[in-house]
């Protein structure tokens, strides 16, 4: 992993923290404490922020970056089961008294995030009754959407998932054009490659979509959310 300490910001965390939207809902005072003990990195795409089985040591808000988050069964099979933008944060666990990472959280698109001692933040939670609301309604909500996720996989087409996936990252990213390799996606959906490429030559054969060497335009928002299934509405909601 290459996380890399960006020492300019470190001291003030605050001018780049209202990038990070669930920072942005403490109060004042709580997140200038907060803020206090973070430093900002630079993440790169496909680094690992923790394996299932490790100890958390750190916990990460993204600001630009993407991270997804990955069930890993006997090692090497995965399947996403939830994204973090700026509206969140990686290792939320670390505070509500489990401190073993249950996925494996790798960087799905470079950028930057807040990152503190999950030790630090999970003192902060003790005594911040406002995080500790907030950690509360954002690990429901996680939960939400793993649930929602795993009941499409197992009942719905590919090409719908697919679309539910794009459209997730877009949401996230607040962009239609970003970079998504075959390989990320086959590991995020939890099929082959070739499925993948079936899947996303169908969405590009309708004019939805461009893709290209993993680097994916949304070319028709409305048709990619019609073709897309129930559960892209459900996860948005949450």
């Amino acid at each position: 992993m290459n996380l890399n300490f960006d020492t300019a910001h470190s001291s003030h965390a605050s001018m780049v923290t209202p990038g990070n939207r669930l920072l942005a809902g403490l109060p004042e005072d709580d997140l200038a404490q907060l803020e206090a003990q973070c430093e900002t990195i630079d993440a790169e795409v496909g680094d690992v922020l923790f394996e299932p089985g490790q100890t958390i040591r750190h916990v990460y808000f993204p600001i630009d970056a993407l991270v997804s988050l990955l069930a890993v069964a006997e090692g090497r099979m995965t399947l996403e089961v939830g994204s973090v933008g700026r509206e969140g944060m990686i290792g939320a666990s670390a505070a509500l008294g489990n401190d073993e990472a249950q996925v494996r959280a790798v960087v799905q698109r470079a950028g930057r995030a807040l990152c503190m001692s999950a030790a630090d933040f999970a003192a902060c939670a003790g005594r911040m009754e406002s995080l500790q609301h907030l950690l509360h309604r954002y690990t429901d909500t996680l939960l939400a959407q793993a649930i929602q996720i795993a009941v499409c996989s197992r009942f719905h087409v590919l090409e719908a998932r697919l679309a539910r996936s794009l459209l997730v990252t877009r949401d996230r990213l607040q962009s239609e054009k970003f970079h998504l390799t075959h390989e990320f996606l086959a590991h995020a959906l939890g099929v082959r490659r070739v499925g993948v490429t079936k899947a996303a030559s169908a969405l590009q054969n309708q004019k939805l979509i461009s893709y290209s060497r993993g680097n994916i335009e949304i070319l028709d928002s409305s048709g990619l959310e019609a073709v897309s299934c129930r559960c892209y509405d459900l996860v948005k909601e949450r």
